[in-house]
């Protein structure tokens, strides 16, 4: 399924009460009729005075304010004059707010020849300072760049004919207060004053009574705003399946431009690099990023070069980007404002959007009070499939503009020569290459009901959303074996993760990162031996399938690549002394010892883990096993020096030890 915008037939009538140079503008961007919250403010009540505005992001409003101020700008001509002092003064919460309203107005006026100026935190004072001087009609700014402009006498306010303060509500919380008056303190008394904000708090209301005169108050709804017009979806995803999922939705609605929301800076780096490593042309949004590698990521978005954007929340705060059809939450929200205005970056201005929360088993709770909060319905169900994915791409490829578009004479001649050497199958099937050649690869998608391993599609049929590691520990609880000379009552697999002794491997990290890959218990991990470059261990059977898919796919935190091995390693012999644990003979299990990980570095002693409590514990373990405290005056390793590519924090269990705690 694509959601594109739908081209729409201009009826100037429409725009009657406008300027006609605006009108013209509109005419050209496809406007056919104004959204409620432009109608409001060009109502015969509201024309001339203070406007104190109620309205939600996407509804229109920066295209509200500048067809709202036109007359007071530019009185009964159809052009400006040349320009000098400012008549009209934007503030917004952040530069890229800012720099989105200097465009849109740049083009509503476009045939009234304004001259739109930028003045936003992070961009060079002193090119403001020459564009302040060599003149503008409109300026819009950051109220602390702003500020500092007014300050050095900069910014000439005194031919101010109106003041926008947009978003008001978002700077207070970012605490513009201070500057917010100043501002307005500073500007012309006669000055028109309209306030726009999202919400209408007691601190706006106090704002607006005392900086502006008998203001018209106009509040939008929220079902007559933005939001009216954006599905939600809420996916259920197996736990770490996150990645995966991301790239099977961007592949179903192939939408012009997608914003993909994480929580922290790591994770949009992560996606990022995965996107891009999928074969998708994506960029970062972040804080961490210069205002210029911001602006060009932005661009890149517009200008079609770029059609996937990864970014946190204030990275991506007052973006407004065409054709973005498509918002997908890759981390929830922390709040449910945070969750709407994430979503109000599509269904803009009448345009048709979906709104995607990626829910794994431990966030439904939270996702669904999420929804219930911001009173919004979601349609629940499972991430696109790999088939359903091939099958949309085999329906684009029919419909594809290259077989509408008009046949030349050389087409012709390739054709035909092409049939001269091929059969029309061959040909065929090569189309068919070529044009999957372009697409990135689906991804198998985990059930998130069954477990990791197991794969379903239940779009729409509600089934129950259990985790995988509570199926294994139920799994464990029903049927308790004893165990192999291994250690495992059904064999074992041996996997072989590419970090050794040389990198500081170590298994008191080690086996967490294991579990965290394979979203495995550590009851399903048998022995660890750490070489000078690699690390080997066993998994148990039951889990070793699921634990093979999941490693395969990229993780968070680790890049550490994890693959099965063809056999199991052949263990070294080593010295008697060594290792003073009792033998057992072949196929016979020893019941009465402690239950611990076999944890090996082939460069020195043999060393043994501690029991489940304390963070390890063989196949068949006991979960509840308790860690037992040492004292802290004892030594941690059994009175031996830890190298540093030792591979445990446990005690030695040699001569010196038992002499050690002798004594």
């Amino acid at each position: 399924m694509s959601w594109r915008r739908p081209t729409k037939a201009f009826n100037p009538v429409t725009f009657s009460t406008t300027s006609p140079s605006l009108a013209k503008a509109l005419a050209e961007r496809n406007y056919d009729q104004l959204t409620a919250v432009q109608t409001a403010v060009l109502a015969d009540k509201a024309k001339g005075r203070d406007l104190l505005v109620s309205a939600q992001t996407g509804s229109g409003k920066t295209v509200a304010y500048g067809l709202a101020i036109a007359e007071d700008l530019l009185g009964h001509a159809e052009r400006f004059e040349r320009a000098a002092a400012p008549l009209a003064l934007i503030v917004a919460p952040t530069r890229e707010l800012a720099l989105q309203v200097q465009r849109e107005l740049a083009w509503l006026y476009q045939y009234a020849d304004a001259r739109v100026v930028s003045c936003v935190g992070g961009m060079d004072p002193r090119r403001e300072q020459r564009e302040l001087a060599a003149g503008a009609h409109i300026v819009v700014g950051t109220p602390g760049r702003l500020c500092d402009h007014l300050r050095r006498n900069r910014l000439d306010v005194t031919q101010l004919k109106a003041v926008v303060l947009d978003e008001a509500d978002e700077m207070l919380d970012l605490g513009f207060r201070e500057d917010m008056e100043f501002i307005l303190k500073t500007t012309p008394a006669t000055r028109r004053t309209l306030l726009f904000s999202a919400t209408l708090p007691r601190g706006i209301v106090a704002l607006a009574r005392q900086y502006q005169r008998e203001a018209f108050r106009v509040e939008v709804a929220g079902d007559e705003g933005g939001h009216a017009d954006i599905e939600y979806r809420g996916i259920r995803i197996a736990a770490g399946d996150v990645e995966h999922a991301v790239v099977n939705v961007l592949r179903f609605f192939e939408s012009p431009s997608t914003l993909v929301f994480c929580n922290t800076r790591d994770a949009v780096r992560h996606l990022q690099a995965t996107l891009l490593e999928r074969g998708f042309s994506v960029v970062a949004l972040s804080g961490e990023l210069t205002q210029n590698e911001r602006t060009q990521a932005l661009q890149s978005l517009r200008d079609g070069r770029a059609r996937v954007c990864v970014a946190t929340d204030v990275a991506a705060r007052g973006i407004d980007l065409p054709n973005l059809d498509l918002v997908i939450h890759a981390d929830l929200p922390n709040d449910a404002e945070v969750m709407q205005h994430r979503s109000g970056r599509t269904g803009r201005a009448g345009r048709k959007g979906v709104s995607v929360l990626l829910v794994p088993p431990a966030r439904k709770r939270r996702a669904e009070l999420l929804l219930n909060l911001a009173g919004i319905d979601v349609i629940w169900g499972t991430a696109p499939t790999a088939d359903e994915i091939k099958k949309l791409d085999q329906d684009r490829m029919l419909h594809d503009a290259l077989f509408t578009e008009e046949t030349t004479p050389d087409d012709l001649i390739l054709a035909r020569a092409l049939l001269a050497e091929r059969s029309p199958e061959d040909i065929a099937a090569a189309l068919a290459r070529l044009y999957r050649t372009r697409l990135p690869s689906p991804e198998d998608i985990l059930d998130p009901g069954q477990g990791a391993g197991r794969f379903r599609d239940d779009r729409g049929r509600g089934k129950d959303d259990r985790s995988p590691r509570a199926e294994d520990r139920a799994a464990a609880q029903r049927s308790k074996p004893g165990k192999s000379r291994h250690g495992m009552a059904e064999g074992s697999v041996w996997f072989r993760a590419a970090i050794g002794r040389r990198k500081n491997a170590e298994a008191r990290w080690l086996l967490p990162m294991i579990c965290r890959r394979g979203g495995i218990e550590k009851n399903d991990i048998g022995a660890i031996r750490i070489m000078d470059t690699t690390t080997e261990f066993e998994i148990s059977n039951r889990v070793a399938e699921s634990f093979a898919a999941s490693v395969r796919r990229p993780d968070k935190e680790d890049n550490i690549r994890i693959e099965a091995m063809a056999d199991a390693p052949q263990a070294e012999a080593r010295p008697e002394k060594q290792s003073h644990a009792p033998r057992r003979e072949a196929g016979k299990t020893d019941h009465a010892r402690p239950r611990v990980h076999e944890i090996r570095d082939e460069k020195g002693p043999k060393q043994h883990g501690q029991p489940h409590g304390g963070g390890a514990s063989r196949f068949g373990g006991e979960p509840g096993s308790k860690k037992k405290k040492r004292h802290p005056d004892r030594p941690a390793y059994g009175g031996h020096k830890q190298s540093a590519g030792a591979a445990s924090a446990k005690p030695a269990f040699g001569k010196k030890a038992k002499e050690k705690r002798r004594g």
